[in-house]
């Protein structure tokens, strides 16, 4: 693409022309990606929430007004509110595992899955009730104690949707363990 400026680069976007988009993410992608490290401290959380702004921006290009302000600062907007979704999802994350945890009766200190042969069984026959990948991607964490990104790497499921698998399963586990109680 030719030098334009950031006016034409933001009309352009606005109006749906590709070229604006590669633009905008080649000279903002790095900036975005950096304040999402930086706040969030994971690398590939980071890539992204970097991929949820200009997915996001894009689909919404229609809401973008270039006479109310600049493409870049637009980008930042949404790159903050990415930032904080992100953030809420981890933090609702460690409170389901730190529920089930819980519900299993682990205390904070425990390395071990369970305490007891009894936590064992209840903990092993709920595992059996969730669905095949529910089951894989807990074991990852919790077995192997490998990342989100890591289960979906090893698994070649998108990150996604270890996440999904990941929450769901945890939920039903707290949900089924509480009834056990």
């Amino acid at each position: 693409m030719t030098t334009v400026s950031e006016d034409q680069l933001g009309e352009g976007f606005a109006d749906g022309d590709e070229s604006c988009l590669q633009e905008a993410y080649r000279c903002w992608g790095a900036l975005v990606y950096t304040i999402a490290a930086r706040k969030i401290g994971d690398a590939e959380e980071a890539k992204d929430v970097t991929q949820q702004v200009f997915v996001g921006a894009w689909n919404s290009r229609k809401t973008y007004d270039p006479h109310r302000g600049s493409l870049k600062t637009w980008l930042m907007g949404i790159t903050h509110k990415k930032v904080a979704d992100a953030l809420g999802r981890r933090s609702r994350h460690l409170r389901d595992v730190e529920a089930v945890a819980t519900a299993a009766g682990m205390s904070e200190q425990s390395t071990a899955v369970t305490e007891s042969l009894l936590d064992y069984v209840v903990l092993t026959r709920e595992m059996e009730s969730l669905t095949e990948q529910q089951q894989l991607v807990l074991k990852l964490a919790f077995y192997e104690d490998l990342s989100q990104s890591q289960i979906a790497e090893r698994t070649g499921l998108p990150l996604g949707t270890v996440k999904s698998h990941t929450r769901r399963g945890l939920m039903r586990l707290k949900e089924r363990l509480e009834v056990d109680r």
